[in-house]
């Protein structure tokens, strides 16, 4: 599979699946008038969906190598897991993240560090996997980090996006001693740390790496379609603070145009990698189709 070299760092990405999400029900406060202008745009790079309009989502994870470890950011969605209200995640029972991750030359064991930008479904489902009818750590080997402060809240606030997968994909790795719970300015070592980008969650972290003088950033769900780069003002709904969101977001995207960082996004169309270009008092998301091996 294609690699992205940032010095003597590699990424690849991991997808599971792709899922449909209704434009409207995504961004509850935007309006037909409002995407109009960027329909043919989004469904030319295959954020739409080019019959239904629908928005299109990549659910992947990264896997990031370097001179000391085999990192995986984000875990997808994962098998057996309950949720009833996402037919395509609910019970499934495939082999494509596995296969994915096989592909890239690894299996579980090889995994050092699991990094979750936030406990999400869709971001936590491969922690763990039913095994005798318990939730057991999918990766033996690896410490799993996630914020402190996120974990204390969603223990305690019933969120419609993180209530199952605390249960199913977060606790558990807990209670296995397998989670490094840490604040979102960690450093892992001088090639990867985390950077706080709050907002999207309570402590969601976007993961920072650099190497030989190349920089990149996996930015996780701070945004989720390449439309907010124009509108970063446009909140999603599983946005928990949604002013927090858009602060970030433009934060986020000023620093990126600034210092070129290669931004690697969850849930961007495919290639998902690219750079925050700076367009008047906006931005834009420039692909990277090049460089990969």
């Amino acid at each position: 599979m294609p690699q992205r070299a940032i010095g003597d760092i590699s990424i690849a990405r991991i997808l599971e699946m792709s899922t449909a999400f209704e434009r409207s029900a995504f961004y509850p406060e935007t309006t037909a008038e409002d995407w109009a202008p960027h329909l043919a745009w989004l469904m030319d790079e295959g954020a739409l969906d080019r019959s239904s309009g629908d928005l299109i989502f990549p659910i992947q994870s990264y896997v990031v190598r370097t001179s000391h470890h085999t990192i995986l950011v984000d875990t997808c969605v994962g098998n057996d897991k309950d949720r009833p209200h996402r037919p395509a995640w609910h019970e499934k029972s495939d082999t494509s993240y596995m296969t994915a991750l096989a592909r890239e030359g690894l299996v579980p064991a090889d995994i050092d560090y699991v990094m979750c930008t936030h406990l999400h479904l869709d971001h936590v489902g491969w922690n763990t996997r039913l095994i005798d009818g318990r939730w057991v750590p999918t990766f033996p080997n690896a410490k799993y980090i996630m914020s402190k402060k996120e974990v204390d809240i969603w223990k305690v606030e019933d969120h419609p996006s993180s209530r199952l997968s605390m249960i199913d994909s977060v606790l558990p790795v807990i209670e296995a001693g397998q989670a490094q719970l840490v604040s979102s300015d960690f450093a892992l070592d001088d090639e990867v740390w985390l950077e706080p980008s709050p907002g999207h969650t309570p402590d969601h972290f976007s993961v920072r790496l650099a190497s030989q003088g190349s920089t990149a950033v996996l930015g996780g769900d701070l945004m989720h379609c390449p439309v907010q780069c124009l509108h970063p003002e446009w909140v999603a709904r599983p946005d928990w603070d949604r002013n927090l969101a858009i602060a970030t977001r433009r934060r986020f995207m000023e620093s990126c145009s600034e210092t070129n960082d290669l931004v690697c996004m969850t849930h961007f169309p495919l290639p998902s990698v690219g750079r925050i270009v700076a367009e008047g008092d906006a931005f834009r998301f420039a692909y990277d189709e090049g460089e990969w091996v």
